[in-house]
């Protein structure tokens, strides 16, 4: 019996820095607004066909909204073009955004050592960059972000 392959893209989501933002973040990233995008994307670059194949393994498996880190999975036969149509996505929610692959892996322990390691390091650059004008409520929701990746099994 053959096992499903899949790919485990680990990325960062970088807001447009040349656009002027009244607000410090004008979205909040969540697993729909990054899986529609990417949708999107595959179903206008590679059509109804290239969309059915890659949606049997393709979801949105974790997304960090504060450090704006999210680990995508797709089939290893159709990573390629899921990958392709995520460079190609150019706004979320009308917000235009930038997406930037930190690590491809083909399993989801590597994948989840990747994505904690960078979360960690990605919040203590958020706290640094806020200062003592950090919420309470956001060392709780990094927390709950952290577990999430802890127990992220495929």
């Amino acid at each position: 019996m053959v096992r499903f392959k899949n790919r485990y893209m680990v990325l960062e989501v970088l807001l447009d820095p040349n656009k002027d933002l009244k607000t410090d973040d004008p979205i909040i990233i969540t697993q729909y607004n990054v899986s529609k995008a990417i949708k999107d994307s595959i179903l206008l670059n590679f059509g109804e066909c290239g969309f059915a194949s890659s949606l049997g393994s393709f979801q949105v498996k974790y997304v960090n909204p504060i450090t704006k880190l999210c680990i995508i999975r797709a089939s290893r036969e159709d990573y390629q073009n899921v990958w392709a149509a995520i460079t190609m996505v150019r706004t979320i929610s009308n917000c235009p955004v930038v997406f930037n692959l930190l690590d491809l892996s083909g399993n989801t322990r590597a994948c989840k050592n990747t994505a904690l390691r960078l979360d960690k390091l990605k919040f203590e650059q958020y706290k640094l960059m806020v200062g003592h004008r950090l919420p309470d409520n956001v060392n709780l929701q990094m927390q709950n972000c952290l577990e999430k990746i802890a127990t992220l099994e495929s």
